[in-house]
């Protein structure tokens, strides 16, 4: 069955929440860290994990997890999510089972996984005990790892923060013409997913005004904001928040703006393989990755937002519960996909 389809099919299960699918089965019982899952990890000794994040925060995860469970290394395979989807499709169609763990941007490969049937159910303790139900699947089959937002933001040396954008309607005020700089939908799984809830609850109308206003377009959710940081573009229509977040922390003139119809949220999960190559390796690093300790390190080192309750978000942030966001809906993303990049292509000539 072509993704394309399997989203189809999927669609129709999806309740109100953004990762929800139809209960197939129960859910396995809480899966706690025992010895006996360490010492079978540790003979195994690797775990193996393809994921769409950013590799610095990537391998400080890995190395995080080799310091506390010595003996067992983890092979990071970084790359976008639509790659990972593509090769994990090539991977299982020829029988190969190389992966153990897998994160993607994208979270709508997750019910085509899930549909495909090639995800093992495992609920970490920390998913079973701290995350909200429409952050988990209700089969055990992923959950939620991290979460980011696209945004608005601008160079506070170019515009004062009186004057800058407060809303997505402001990115259409005249004075901004030649100043904008956003992402590409395709190309980038952010984007895409940015880009369908803003003509969901905004209307085609708005790129279309968007477009006169001679933006810059970029590809990668990263690119708007290193434009912005360098001064090519005064303002950002779209691009990812925990790189302003990171760039503002380093003392560069950028900061963000939460808009006052509501920011886009993205959602990555994460889910562990059946046939899975080292089965107790990736259970564990999948309990490691939603731990308290690496949910934090995320934070810290990847200016992404976590959904376990005892983390701490940085002094200085604007907290993921004060921000108006925007409702994710990965089927819906699937589905739409090719029309809204033709579309977009079309508005922008691009």
């Amino acid at each position: 069955m072509s993704r394309r389809c399997a989203l189809k099919f999927a669609g129709g299960w999806l309740a109100s929440s953004a990762l929800a699918t139809r209960v197939l089965a129960d859910a396995p019982p809480a899966a706690e860290v025992t010895p006996a899952l360490i010492a079978a990890a540790k003979k195994e000794g690797q775990v193996v994990y393809y994921t769409s994040v950013d590799l610095p925060v990537a391998e400080k995860l890995a190395k995080a997890f080799e310091a506390k469970y010595d003996g067992i290394s983890v092979r990071v395979e970084r790359t976008g999510a639509e790659r990972v989807f593509q090769r994990i499709g090539q991977e299982y169609s020829s029988n190969i089972h190389a992966v153990d763990v897998v994160n993607s941007s994208d979270a709508a490969h997750f019910i085509v996984w899930k549909r495909d049937g090639i995800l093992e159910a495992y609920v970490p303790d920390d998913v079973a005990k701290y995350y909200p139900p429409e952050h988990k699947d209700p089969d055990g089959q992923f959950a939620s790892w991290r979460v980011w937002l696209s945004i608005i933001a601008y160079n506070t040396g170019m515009v004062k923060a009186d004057e800058a954008p407060k809303s997505f309607a402001d990115l259409l005020d005249p004075k901004w013409k030649g100043k904008i700089v956003k992402g590409h939908p395709g190309y980038s799984g952010t984007i895409m997913t940015a880009t369908y809830q803003l003509q969901r609850d905004l209307g085609w109308s708005f790129f279309e005004q968007l477009a006169k206003q001679n933006v810059m377009q970029v590809q990668s959710s990263a690119d708007p904001p290193k434009k912005l940081e360098l001064g090519e573009r005064a303002v950002m229509a779209d691009g990812n928040e925990y790189n302003i977040l990171q760039l503002r922390e380093g003392g560069k003139p950028v900061a963000p703006v939460y808009a006052t119809e509501g920011s886009p949220m993205i959602i990555g999960p994460n889910g562990i393989f059946k046939g899975a190559p080292h089965p107790s390796a990736a259970r564990l690093f999948q309990s490691f990755c939603f731990s308290r300790e690496a949910q934090q390190l995320m934070i810290d080192v990847g200016g992404l937002r976590s959904l376990h309750p005892q983390t701490k978000e940085k002094p200085g942030w604007t907290a993921l519960k004060d921000i108006k966001t925007l409702k994710d809906d990965p089927a819906a993303v699937e589905q739409q996909g090719p029309g809204i990049r033709q579309r977009y292509t079309r508005i922008f000539r691009v």
